[in-house]
C-alpha cells in the first residue's frame, strides 16, 4: 500500500507515515457527505456556527500537543507557540459576520411579490492546505465553510501530515455530525482524478504555481469553482519619510520570520537612497542576531526549512546572485548549523541584486532577501510591479495619502502601510497574476463558498 511520509527537517528522520486513501473509501465518504450536508444545511446559521465555535476551542485544547509536533514536522520554533491565537481571531470574525452576510438580500416583500435573493451553500468542498501554516491556511475556508452550510473534504501536505487528525478529532469533540468533515490522505493523481470527476463543488489550493496548474488541468471542462492562491514575491518599500526603525524591524522580521516560509512574507525590499545606509546596516544586526538551531529548544529563534530541496533552492538562488555581483551583508559564519548540505540554512541579506537575478523575480520562500536602493516612488512602482506575482505589498510613510497613491498603482492583492506579513480576517485575502484567484475570509470569502439563488414569488392572484 502507497503511503505519504513526513521527514522531520530537525533530523531527516521519519516522524509520521499515512497510508494514502483507497479510491472506494474515498467515493463511500463521498457518499455519506452528500447526505450530511443536506441535513446540515437546513440547520440555522446559529447552530452551525455552535458547533463550529465548540471544534474551535477543543482544538485550542490540543495546543500543547501541537507546537512540539509543528516543530516536528516543519521546523517552525516552539517558542512562538503555534498558531491557535490566528486561528481563534479568524474563526471568531467568520463566525461573527455569518448570519448577517448569509442572510437573504430583499428587493421586495410585498402583498403582491416577495423577490429575494438567497446565498445557498455550493456542497462539498476540497480544501488543499499547506504546510506552512498548516491550521491557519485551512480554517481560513473550513470555518466559512461548515458555518455557510457545506460538507468540508481536508487534504494535507504531506510535510504537516498530522494536521487533519487533530482537526477531525476537533470536530468530533464539538459535536459535528459525522459525514461533514473529512481528513483524506490522498496522493496526487488520486486528487486530480476526483476533481476530474466532479467530486466536489469547489477546490481551494494553497501552493505552487505548478501545482496550481495541475489543479485547474484537472477542473478544465467540470465548471467546478476553484480558490488558487499560489506563489508570491511580496515587495516592502521605505520611502524618506518612514519611520526608520519601525521598517527595519518589521519588514525584516515580515523576511525572516518562519525561516521565510510565509505565504504573505517579504522577499524584496527597495528603500529610499537617503535611507539605504542605516537600513542596511541595522538589518544586518537584527539578522546576526537570530539563533539558528533545534525548533525544540528554547532558545531558538529560527529553525530550519520544511525540507531539504527548499534549502538547496535558497542556495541555488543565492549563489547565482553572488556570482553576478550581488554582495552578502551577513556574516554566515555566525550561523554553524548551516553546513550547506542540510534542512539548516543561514539567514542572508544580499546588496547590489537587481531583476536580472533569480532572488530578486522568483519566489525563494527562504530567509533571504534583497535589499535594492531607489530614489523615487516611481522606480519603487516600477520595481514593485515588475513581478508575476501579486499577493501583498508593504508601504512604510508616514503620509496615508500618499500611501493610497501608491497602492492604486501596485498589482497587487493587498496593500499595507507600516505593516505586513499579516492577514485581517475582516478584509478579503486575495491575489493577482500569478498568485492566482478567488478570495478568502470577510464577507466575500462567504460568496466563495456559496451560490446565489434568486426567488421571484407572486402572491395572491
Amino acid at each position: 500500500m502507497k503511503k505519504i511520509v513526513c521527514i522531520s527537517p530537525i533530523d531527516g528522520s521519519v516522524y509520521a507515515e499515512r497510508e494514502v486513501d483507497a479510491r472506494e473509501s474515498v467515493e463511500e465518504k463521498l457518499r455519506q457527505a452528500r447526505v450530511a450536508q443536506q441535513a446540515w444545511a437546513e440547520q440555522p446559521v446559529s447552530a452551525r456556527r455552535e458547533i463550529v465555535g465548540k471544534a474551535i476551542n477543543s482544538l485550542e485544547a490540543m495546543n500543547d500537543e501541537i507546537v512540539p509536533q509543528l516543530a516536528w514536522q516543519m521546523g517552525r520554533p516552539i517558542r512562538y507557540g503555534g498558531e491557535i491565537g490566528g486561528v481563534k481571531e479568524r474563526s471568531e470574525y467568520m463566525s461573527k459576520i455569518a448570519e448577517q452576510t448569509l442572510e437573504p438580500t430583499y428587493i421586495e416583500d410585498s402583498a403582491e411579490f416577495r423577490r429575494y435573493i438567497a446565498r445557498e451553500p455550493l456542497g462539498l468542498l476540497l480544501i488543499i492546505a499547506p504546510w506552512n501554516y498548516p491550521y491557519m491556511t485551512a480554517i481560513n475556508s473550513i470555518v466559512p465553510g461548515l458555518i455557510a452550510g457545506n460538507a468540508v473534504f481536508l487534504k494535507h501536505a504531506s510535510q504537516t501530515l498530522l494536521v487533519g487528525e487533530h482537526l477531525e478529532k476537533a470536530f468530533d469533540q464539538a459535536g459535528l455530525p459525522d459525514g461533514l468533515f473529512t481528513n483524506l490522505w490522498l496522493d496526487h493523481d488520486l486528487t486530480a482524478a476526483l476533481i476530474a470527476d466532479r467530486s466536489f463543488n469547489f477546490v481551494n489550493f494553497t501552493g505552487s504555481v505548478s501545482a496550481g496548474k495541475t489543479i485547474e488541468r484537472a477542473a478544465a471542462g467540470t465548471f467546478t469553482g476553484l480558490g488558487l492562491e499560489l506563489g508570491g514575491k511580496d515587495p516592502g518599500y521605505v520611502r524618506q519619510d518612514a519611520d526608520l526603525e519601525s521598517a527595519v524591524e518589521t519588514l525584516i522580521d515580515g523576511a525572516m520570520f518562519n525561516s521565510g516560509q510565509c505565504c504573505c512574507g517579504i522577499e524584496r525590499i527597495y528603500v529610499h537612497e537617503t535611507l539605504f545606509n542605516v537600513f542596511c546596516n541595522k538589518a544586518k544586526a537584527i539578522v546576526e542576531g537570530y539563533k539558528l538551531g533545534n525548533p525544540l529548544e528554547a532558545e531558538t529563534t529560527l529553525g530550519p526549512m520544511a525540507n531539504i530541496r527548499f534549502a538547496n533552492l535558497v542556495r541555488e538562488q543565492t549563489s547565482e546572485a553572488i556570482l553576478a555581483g550581488a554582495r552578502p551583508l551577513v556574516d554566515a559564519g555566525l550561523f554553524a548549523m548551516d553546513t550547506g548540505d542540510s534542512t539548516y540554512l543561514a539567514p542572508q541579506i544580499l546588496l547590489g541584486v537587481d531583476h536580472s537575478m533569480r532572488v530578486m523575480t522568483e519566489e525563494s520562500f527562504g530567509p533571504i532577501v534583497g535589499i535594492m536602493k531607489v530614489s523615487s516612488d516611481e522606480e519603487a512602482v516600477s520595481l514593485m510591479n515588475d513581478s508575476d506575482f501579486g499577493l501583498t505589498a508593504s508601504l512604510w510613510t508616514e503620509d496615508t495619502s500618499a500611501a493610497e497613491k501608491i497602492g492604486r498603482q501596485l498589482q497587487t492583492g493587498t496593500v499595507f502601510m507600516n505593516r505586513c506579513d499579516y492577514l485581517d480576517p475582516a478584509l478579503c485575502w486575495t491575489g493577482c497574476k500569478d498568485t492566482g484567484r478567488g478570495v478568502s475570509l470577510s464577507a466575500l470569502g462567504y460568496h466563495s463558498l456559496t451560490r446565489v439563488k434568486s426567488y421571484h414569488l407572486k402572491q395572491g392572484k
